[in-house]
């Protein structure tokens, strides 16, 4: 591969079971292995590969593993918690916040760590972070919401590192099931970078005060573009969409209405009405969304939202259902993905 087509490739991901990715660590294209377990173990070097484990499955039957991937790994190291590798033009880092009696403290930190990591190695375009909240629906030692408290220290970081409103990543802020706050984010060292938001919604970065002491920063999807000699290649990462309207939430106790709204609301943001005015050049549909990570609070609502998710999306989709909370405790299900 030249290095030619290494500049418009894009990065990769795949759903797998946890033994196929131990076949997967010693490869040259891993960047990164996410598993999604049932205990938390800190990122660390795997073989030579970052591994992270997040404990988000409730048994054994329902883990599996995210496989990353890009060029030929680079370099790859671990500094002040933060376990990152890179292929020249991606990077892929990951880091754990311990348990503790609040957060925002420990996630202005870390995120501070990573966030100069990235300015370190020259990857300053960040364009999608995870982050897997334990107990996100309960309160701190001063009462805040965990996700809440999560929210401010965040905010605080980006504003350490002057991030602007129009720059900022598409995200996911879930609940875990154990291990303090979980997290992992993808970079760019040269892509152009769109945020996107949904017309029908409040940027979240603009939410007002009743949801907390600092608003939610994130952006509701990022387009990710690349563009060569011969060719061009682009990517639309979409964050955790729930049933929201406004700044709303809508259908507090109705699972079905919940869910068909959260996919309207993915089906807009990617629509072509709504990506022209950020001059992405042609919209897509549900039936493109790839690899979806679907979250559901109650697991006697997992068959219907399984249903629903089985009719709007592509058959050859790679879709995992997570039985967690949600970022609001009157949301029942949250969805993201990602869209060639």
């Amino acid at each position: 591969m030249t290095y030619a087509d290494v500049a418009v490739a894009l990065p990769s991901s795949r759903f797998m079971s946890l033994k196929e990715a131990d076949a997967e660590n010693s490869r040259e294209s891993t960047l990164g292995i996410v598993r999604y377990t049932t205990e938390c173990v800190a990122p660390e070097l795997v073989g030579g590969t970052v591994e992270s484990s997040v404990h988000m499955a409730v048994s054994e039957d329902s883990e599996f593993a995210e496989v990353w991937s890009a060029g030929a790994v680079a370099e790859r190291d671990e500094r002040d918690g933060i376990a990152w590798a890179h292929d020249g033009e991606y990077l892929f880092c990951a880091g754990l916040i311990p348990p503790g009696p609040s957060y925002a403290e420990g996630t202005r930190a870390a995120y501070v760590n990573a966030l100069d990591l990235m300015e370190t190695l020259g990857f300053t375009n960040c364009f999608r972070m995870w982050n897997f909240v334990n107990r996100i629906n309960e309160d701190n030692a001063d009462g805040l919401e965990v996700y809440r408290d999560f929210c401010r220290g965040r905010a605080e970081a980006f504003e350490r590192f002057r991030f602007r409103e129009a720059q900022l990543p598409a995200a996911t802020g879930i609940g875990a099931l154990g291990g303090g706050i979980a997290f992992y984010f993808l970079a760019s060292r040269s892509a152009v970078l769109t945020s996107v938001e949904n017309s029908k919604q409040i940027p979240p970065y603009h939410y007002p005060p009743r949801y907390g002491p600092r608003p939610p920063k994130f952006s509701r999807a990022t387009c990710l573009s690349r563009v060569g000699a011969d060719s061009a290649a682009e990517q639309i990462y979409v964050s955790g969409t729930a049933s929201i309207r406004g700044h709303e939430t809508l259908f507090p106790d109705d699972i079905e209405r919940q869910c068909a709204l959260a996919l309207d609301n993915i089906a807009h943001v990617i629509g072509e009405e709504n990506l022209s005015a950020y001059g992405v050049r042609e919209g897509r549909a549900l039936t493109d969304l790839r690899n979806v990570k679907v979250y559901v609070r109650n697991p006697e609502d997992i068959p219907v939202v399984r249903d629903m998710c089985a009719r709007a999306f592509s058959p050859e989709a790679d879709v995992a259902f997570l039985n967690v909370d949600i970022c609001r405790s009157d949301l029942l299900v949250e969805i993201e993905s990602v869209v060639d």
